[in-house]
């Protein structure tokens, strides 16, 4: 399971819409299977968030998706894909 955040780019708003999200095959094919829909989510939260549900190093994903987030907000990599 891992968390899927969309980008909410309107009226200015700094945030993502989350989903807690699992994935699975179904006919040889890879697909992404709505466990929880989370809302809104404010930029500076989402770092948090995915550290919760991600295996590993808290402390290391939440410094990745810091760096990601600064990144978003000088114009670098927009979709938090490495």
């Amino acid at each position: 399971m891992f968390i899927k955040a969309i980008p909410d780019n309107k009226n200015g708003k700094d945030g993502y819409y989350c989903s807690l999200v699992e994935s699975r095959r179904v006919d040889g094919k890879s697909r992404h299977v709505l466990m929880l829909t989370l809302g809104y989510v404010p930029s500076e939260r989402l770092p948090y968030l995915r550290a919760t549900f991600n295996e590993g190093d808290p402390e290391e994903i939440l410094s990745k998706e810091r760096a990601k987030l600064a990144a978003r907000k000088t114009g670098g990599k927009k979709h938090g894909k490495n």
